[in-house]
């Protein structure tokens, strides 16, 4: 379906998803409380989730963090290989107040499968129970974790990757940039999915061209935003906006994959082309006619599985 007012042609299975959203009335996610809509989104996630991708074990644990245990979901493929696998440690999205283990299981299960590596999705805590940095310190910690007990896992300390999509690509971001910071864990590539890069501007072109009317809106993310960081905190500082980190040299291989029809677009395309001046090995895909949330909804939009093939070919390539 064409977008006059956007100049854009949406996927026609984005363009049914929008309009059935639209015919059903949803109020604002805004206008809910966070307990109500993480309900609603996790009943959500189920209808739109591809079928799961058979694992040879799924192990949940509770690790260590600095004020909490973290849950943990590990996920190993069916592979041939008896050895240890590369892992990836994945930070499910959701403005850092919704989803958890369960609305991102298949996204791990694909990711896994495609990129023929354990994966290990983090339950951190969220918003606005928990604002800024919980969220940051439990992703930071599971890392450290993984990177320390590897072994035990079935993990290749030698091949780390972080992962996550929108807000959760935000945290693979700034953990990303703490690891070159703070001396480790060495890490073979980092994977941002739609993230989250600069929560202090929000009036970039996609801001403006698909704050409404394509899924996650400008006020849904601004509303994100608020309950994350509260009244007090900086949006520029390096662990919340990590486009502002100022130094991207050093970091690992990134793949960047960003919607066309997206709010955030356009901060993940700068976040990329900043990276690239940097010299830093980056491939970014940009999805035509897709929006925020695509890769999470791969059982009702097919580009949506693509992308996950996509970022399991690339980590493979990366874990090599």
């Amino acid at each position: 379906m064409a977008d006059s007012s956007t100049d854009i042609t949406l996927d026609p299975q984005v363009a049914m998803l929008l309009q059935m959203q639209a015919a059903a009335g949803a109020p604002p996610l805004e206008s809910m409380e966070p307990v109500v809509l993480r309900k609603a989104f996790s009943e959500q996630s189920k209808m739109t989730a591809a079928p799961p991708a058979e694992m040879s074990r799924v192990e949940e644990r509770q690790i260590p963090g600095d004020e909490t245990d973290i849950p943990v979901r590990i996920y190993r493929p069916i592979t041939d290989s008896e050895g240890l696998l590369p892992v990836l440690v994945f930070y499910h999205g959701g403005g850092w107040v919704i989803c958890d283990l369960d609305t991102h299981d298949d996204v791990c299960r694909s990711l896994a499968a495609e990129g023929e590596c354990i994966v290990v999705s983090v339950d951190y805590r969220l918003a606005p129970e928990h604002r800024y940095p919980a969220a940051v310190d439990d992703a930071w910690a599971a890392l450290l974790w993984v990177a320390e007990n590897s072994t035990s896992i079935g993990a290749d300390s030698e091949r780390i990757a972080v992962g996550g999509d929108s807000a959760g690509g935000n945290l693979a971001a700034v953990v990303t940039n703490m690891a070159r910071n703070q001396g480790g864990p060495e890490l073979a590539a980092q994977l941002l999915i739609y993230p989250v890069v600069d929560i202090a501007r929000m009036d970039r072109d996609s801001h403006l061209k698909f704050g409404n009317d394509y899924g996650l809106t400008l006020s849904g993310m601004e509303w994100f935003r608020d309950l994350y960081l509260g009244p007090d905190q900086d949006a520029k500082d390096p662990h919340v906006s990590p486009i502002y980190a100022g130094e991207f040299s050093g970091l690992p291989p990134t793949i960047v994959m960003t919607a066309e029809a997206d709010v955030l677009c356009d901060e993940g395309e700068a976040y990329a082309q900043d990276l690239i001046n940097a010299g830093v090995h980056v491939e970014h895909t940009s999805y035509d006619g897709m929006v925020h949330g695509f890769v999470s909804m791969a059982g009702i939009i097919d580009v949506g599985m693509q992308a996950r093939k996509d970022a399991g070919a690339a980590l493979k390539k990366f874990f090599a």
